[in-house]
């Protein structure tokens, strides 16, 4: 951990020495790679939000784009690590960009919202989302997985890639609609070109040595630094989980795979082989639900429990705000956590943290936190909210790269390209768990206000939240009309 440039005892030149120091022997190659992974693979995720009402219309809920956006890479990181090591990496990347150009191209080039047309345009726009979101999935788990095989500062470039995504997305979206005045569709065509970006990083960027040496199948350290290869690669895959039982006594934190025994009198041709190899890469994945996979889970159903479900509330009174209109302040919550994960998730090289359950408790602790003031209205001003989101991502950037830098470090060198791969379910899981659980939420509160409230007004104060949660402040009719009409007193009355 460096110190801080202005301690007692701490001067700049020693501040800049230590700091080369961390960064000495970083291949500038391998961390630009991976660095352009991390951006690029996230990147047409957050676009996509950006531009969520832009591409459906108001009167469908933009969580119908969060979730095409959401659960269709949450399938392919549960399934894909079970079977994607049979496709070598060039081929993969190939895939996965081919993927997410051709759905940014359906997405953009699908005719504009129209409420005649709205259905078979809406469906068009949708089938593209999934397509990103298949290529999104998809390119986490390999580019994580091939960090195993160059090194640390692979992971960190990722890392801080991913944390760049969020704000360079949203910001450029932003920047090319409003201040530069392209349309939407002129935007998302754009976009659509930045896959490449993914192409010419692997082939053109990303040193050729480690990769020449990779094969079929999960492959172990020792036999890169060898040259060993063996084609038959579920063959290779058992005799590592044979080795590590045999060898040296590693024990790590998969070791206890129950079926190893059963393994290794399979004949290398048995056509079961297939299944008893999946059967041990479950059990793998089984033993890292404790220790790595249930802490991101954790905090991710919290992270965006709280970015989904009731940061759209957290509002305050004009003059006591630097805002002039309701809507800025959750545009302003996102971007403010987005500095937070950047921050984060660009920190492994100065700073570590080895128990992951600690951050994600703590992030709990924020949504307990924020969910009473947003019923309770405690907090008395805007920018104490403001450092609070802030803690958020950096507590949520913490944990998902630390998660992969604990694995590297903790997990036996045989079993961790999988391990990296098959861990990146979680964060996609809390994903979706947070924002089918604020959808129901809404959805009862909605329905339960109009049978029990005293007043009309507290019905409609239901659905104004309701809809600001899919609308996300874009829509006039929830910000604007209906505070009118029903005469909702802000100063006096929100309850949030």
């Amino acid at each position: 951990m460096l110190p801080l440039p202005c301690a007692p005892n701490s001067s700049w030149s020693r501040f800049r020495q230590q700091l080369a120091a961390v960064f000495n022997g970083v291949d500038p190659r391998v961390f630009t790679a991976f660095w352009l992974f991390g951006l690029i693979n996230n990147v047409l995720y957050v676009i996509i939000l950006s531009a969520a009402l832009d591409l459906v219309g108001p009167s469908v809920p933009k969580g119908v784009v969060l979730l095409a956006d959401v659960v269709p890479s949450f399938f392919t990181k549960l399934c894909a690590p079970y079977f994607i090591h049979i496709v070598p990496y060039p081929i993969r990347i190939l895939i996965f960009v081919a993927l997410s150009t051709l759905g940014m191209f359906l997405v953009a080039l699908s005719p504009a919202y129209d409420a005649t047309t709205a259905n078979s345009s809406i469906t068009a726009k949708m089938v593209g989302v999934m397509l990103a979101s298949l290529s999104s999935g998809g390119g986490e788990l390999s580019f994580l997985g091939l960090t195993h095989f160059f090194g640390p500062f692979s992971l960190a470039a990722w890392g801080s890639g991913t944390g760049a995504a969020g704000l360079v997305g949203a910001g450029a979206y932003a920047l090319a609609t409003t201040s530069f005045g392209f349309s939407v569709k002129t935007t998302l065509l754009a976009s659509a070109l930045l896959p490449a970006v993914m192409v010419i990083s692997f082939f053109g960027i990303l040193p050729r040595g480690p990769m020449l040496q990779i094969r079929n199948g999960y492959q172990t350290i020792q036999e890169v630094e060898r040259g060993e290869f063996r084609r038959d690669g579920v063959r290779r895959l058992l005799d590592d989980e044979r080795s590590s039982h045999t060898n040296d006594g590693s024990d790590g934190v998969l070791a206890d795979t129950d079926n190893v025994d059963d393994l290794k009198h399979a004949p290398p041709q048995d056509k079961g082989l297939s299944w008893q190899l999946f059967k041990a890469n479950l059990n793998r994945a089984k033993s890292l639900f404790f220790p790595f996979m249930f802490p991101l889970l954790l905090v991710y159903i919290a992270e965006y429990t709280i970015n989904q479900g009731v940061a759209p509330t957290l509002l305050f009174p004009l003059q006591e705000s630097p805002f002039k209109h309701f809507r800025a302040f959750y545009p302003t919550y996102n971007a403010i956590y987005q500095v937070g994960v950047f921050i984060s998730r660009s920190s492994t090289p100065f700073f570590r943290i080895h128990d992951l359950y600690l951050p994600s408790f703590l992030q709990v602790f924020n949504l307990g936190l924020l969910t009473l003031h947003a019923l309770f209205n405690f907090i008395p001003n805007v920018y104490i909210v403001f450092l609070i989101v802030f803690w958020e991502g950096l507590l949520g950037g913490l944990v998902y790269v630390n998660t992969f830098a604990e694995i590297t470090d903790r997990v036996p060198k045989e079993e961790r390209e999988f391990s990296l791969g098959a861990t990146t379910v979680s964060d996609s899981a809390g994903i979706c768990i947070a924002d089918f659980g604020v959808y129901f939420t809404f959805f009862a509160e909605g329905l339960g206000s109009v049978w029990l409230s005293d007043g009309v007004s507290d019905i409609y104060i239901y659905i104004y939240i309701f809809g600001i949660y899919f609308l996300k402040y874009d829509n006039l009719i929830f910000n604007t009309a209906l505070p009118n009409i029903f005469a909702i007193n802000w100063d006096i009355y929100p309850p949030f």
